[in-house]
């Protein structure tokens, strides 16, 4: 069986339970040595086989797999966050369907949870934003033209950007353009839960000179919107006395 494991945004002690006890237990752990905490790696057996991807292409990893499966032996394939969200999973996943090979996934923490949770942010505050939407700027590999930054930034929702932080001059001209004030609250979060974790508070104006100021390059989440500020939110109705919800009535 190979399982495919989201090793959370950084911090070692994020990886869920699940997949922790299945990393224990690997014979065989290809993990994304460039973006994945080596820390983890200590969750391992010592008779484990281990491979770093970013030196592998995906003909070689298809290789390991093959190699383990016919050897009756448990590989994990560690990717970072969770690895529905710019994983590269489909066309591993593909592959070992042509193959007859079984495979599972195992979510994890994604890094904008991780991100939100060193700002201490909620992406989704009443009356400011219901929506959240994550996405990249168009750079070696492409976005399709109704998903551009531009396009999508029009809907004034919460963004997220992954893979974006070495275009910091672009993604802030594409938001600009787009009609969102220069005022709009953003944030820079290098490495989220990662010990060397670095996050800024800017504005859509200053993103670029902000990202150049503290040396951000890569390995960091662009955050767009209101809800970076915390201001100007409704309180929720899930709370108020003064409404009814299905356990318990509303005070008179």
């Amino acid at each position: 069986m190979i399982y495919f494991i989201g090793a959370g945004p950084g911090a070692a002690d994020l990886i869920t339970v699940r997949g922790q006890k299945l990393l224990e237990k690997a014979d065989v752990v290809i993990w994304a040595g460039s973006l994945v905490n080596e820390e983890l790696l200590e969750n391992c057996s010592r008779c484990a086989e281990i491979y770093n991807s970013a030196q592998m292409t995906l003909e070689e990893v298809l290789e390991v797999m093959k190699k383990a499966e016919k050897s009756g032996k448990t590989t994990v394939r560690l990717h970072t966050g969770d690895p529905c969200l710019y994983g590269a999973i489909r066309e591993q996943m593909d592959e070992l369907d042509k193959l007859g090979i079984k495979y599972e996934s195992v979510p994890g923490v994604s890094s904008f949870c991780g991100a939100a949770a060193s700002l201490n942010l909620e992406y989704t505050l009443p009356n400011v934003s219901q929506s959240v939407i994550i996405t990249r700027l168009s750079g070696r590999t492409s976005v399709p033209e109704k998903e551009s930054l531009r396009s999508l930034a029009q809907h004034n929702s919460t963004l997220v950007l992954f893979l974006s932080s070495g275009m910091t001059e672009k993604v802030q001209s594409e938001l600009l353009e787009a009609g969102l004030s220069p005022q709009t609250p953003a944030a820079l979060v290098y490495k989220a839960t990662w010990a060397d974790e670095k996050k800024v508070l800017c504005t859509v104006g200053s993103l670029a000179e902000s990202a150049k100021a503290n040396g951000i390059s890569k390995t960091a989440l662009i955050i767009v919107g209101d809800v970076v500020s915390h201001s100007d939110y409704e309180r929720s109705k899930l709370y108020d006395p003064t409404f009814t919800t299905e356990f318990r009535r509303a005070e008179k």
